[in-house]
């Protein structure tokens, strides 16, 4: 089962099970995927089963929201600052490559660059045996809810970055009980969007690259993620495709088990405040950056894979410059 968050035309939120690639069955009686959990961890049952339990009579057309812009992300939290936005790197099978040759201009004399020595730490100690803790993988923190671009809307890069492209990932998504446990309610395919000049630059810098919008959904997938995912990451110009590559993703194609990764997220107390709303973005190994591809202002992202319906397609739009203002009181 999948499902989406919407506007009705008159503004207000809703959540809708994906019945098919043109029609939504609205739910009853509350407006977010959050709350959705919420009864589902209330009642100690499923997303899947707290959907149907409130599956109304009515239909509608999946094709008009979207054309109208009305689609949201798959999670949403009334405070974006209690939606938290994360991400691990070099976690999928030929993953480092593409880093690695990002920086090898400023480790000549190293016999292996740290993105290998990362990535080769996670081949070794990446999928531990059940019940044991594996090695950490490498992690970044992205934003807050702010930071993340509608469905079809326009996905900002500030005046000041160097580069914008895409990186297609699935994200989980969590939301923290009232006992502090982090509850993983689905996942999203999504574009986890960064600047991968100002990373070339300088390893250091990977903290930098990462403070950048990402889009996610349109649909939410309940239930277990394949082991084994294929998808297409496409970038057109002018309304022609200049780029087109699959990546796969799932455990069966990466370094790291979810378990482990997961367990290095919210190891952290910080991570587990009853209430807030998590998007974890599990890595990629598919960049158009890494063929050499310069992204410009208008140009648009699209990304899809099978179990998440509905590709998710963002344009870039370079932001003016702003001026930063300091005051002293």
């Amino acid at each position: 089962m999948r499902l989406v968050q919407y506007k009705d035309t008159a503004g207000a939120q809703h959540v809708a099970v994906v019945e098919d690639a043109h029609t939504l069955v609205p739910l009853l009686g509350f407006s977010s995927t959050r709350e959705l959990a919420e009864i589902a961890i209330g009642k100690g049952i499923t997303m899947i089963e707290a959907a149907k339990d409130r599956m109304g009579p009515d239909r509608i057309s999946y094709d008009e929201v979207a054309k109208d812009g009305r689609l949201l992300p798959p999670v949403t939290h009334d405070d974006p600052a209690h939606f938290l936005v994360t991400g691990t790197g070099l976690t999928h099978l030929g993953s480092a490559s593409a880093r690695a040759n990002m920086h090898t201009s400023d480790n000549k004399a190293a016999d292996e660059t740290d993105s290998m020595k990362m990535f080769r730490m996670g081949v070794e100690g990446g999928k531990p045996k059940a019940g044991e803790q594996g090695v950490q993988p490498e992690w970044f923190y992205k934003g807050d809810g702010s930071i993340v671009a509608n469905p079809g809307a326009d996905m900002p890069s500030p005046s000041f970055a160097l580069d914008g492209s895409e990186e297609p990932e699935i994200a989980a998504i969590y939301v923290i009980d009232g006992d502090g446990t982090p509850v993983r309610i689905g996942f999203a395919i999504g574009n986890e969007f960064s600047d991968h000049v100002t990373e070339r630059q300088n390893y250091l810098y990977l903290a930098h690259s990462k403070l950048r919008a990402c889009s996610m959904g349109p649909e939410l997938l309940l239930g277990d993620l394949p082991s084994h995912v294929e998808g297409t990451s496409r970038l057109y110009r002018d309304g022609k495709v200049i780029w087109e590559k699959p990546f796969l993703s799932g455990e069966d194609n990466m370094s790291h088990t979810l378990a482990n990764l997961e367990y290095h997220h919210f190891k952290y107390d910080l991570f587990c405040r009853p209430g807030d709303v998590h998007a974890h973005f599990f890595g990629t190994a598919t960049l158009s950056f890494a063929d050499g591809v310069t992204t410009q202002d208008g140009d648009e992202f699209e990304i899809e894979a099978a179990p998440f319906g509905r590709p998710i397609r963002n344009r870039l739009k370079v932001q003016p410059e702003r001026k930063v203002v300091v005051k002293t009181i």
